[in-house]
């Protein structure tokens, strides 16, 4: 594939992911996902041969991601460091990618915020280190907070053009939602 075929079709996974993030799989419209990229239904389908088709390259790259993510944070034992090393990655991610990175945290923000086998399972139970038995209710309800406002954040300061600005503030309120007082340094 083509490095131009290969960015057209990250741009439009990202900007799907964030239609499938707001409206969720049934209610997002081929002819929605089409107009969000700039391209007839024709179009789009030449990239994506379906709206399943898309769903799933949607998936496959919000799990790529998230495996690079628990995989770089791996290197570091529990604690603020890895913590503030995940945070940093996400908020990178985040800042360049909003559409994958809003649907990977909307199931952690959904009913069941310690989610199984779904998007959103690897950064709270690999990168985090949240367990799944017994749960720790304080670190489950911190991580979870942390990347609520992760994606908030991220998302105003995509468009508020402001993502080099905000991107320290990000991280420290993020870091402090998860109990840790002082900045730590990667």
């Amino acid at each position: 594939m083509s490095r131009f075929r290969q960015e057209a079709d990250d741009r439009i996974i990202d900007l799907a992911a964030g239609l499938f993030a707001r409206h969720g799989f049934e209610h997002t419209s081929l002819r929605a996902l089409a107009d969000a990229v700039g391209l007839s239904k024709a179009g789009l389908l030449h990239h994506f041969p379906s709206k399943e088709a898309l769903h799933a390259a949607v998936e496959a790259s919000c799990r790529d991601l998230e495996r690079r993510v628990a995989d770089a944070a791996a290197a570091l034992p529990p604690g603020p460091h890895r913590d503030r090393r995940t945070l940093e990655l996400l908020v990178d991610l985040a800042l360049d990618r909003p559409g994958l990175v809003a649907l990977a945290l909307t199931a952690v923000n959904g009913t069941d915020p310690l989610p199984e086998g779904g998007v959103g399972e690897v950064i709270v139970h690999e990168a985090f280190g949240v367990e799944r038995e017994p749960v720790d209710p304080e670190r489950a309800i911190r991580v979870v907070g942390a990347l609520t406002a992760l994606a908030v954040l991220t998302l105003l300061a995509n468009g508020a053009d402001q993502k080099t600005a905000w991107r320290p503030h990000i991280l420290s309120t993020c870091f402090d939602a998860l109990g840790h007082r002082a900045p730590v340094e990667a």
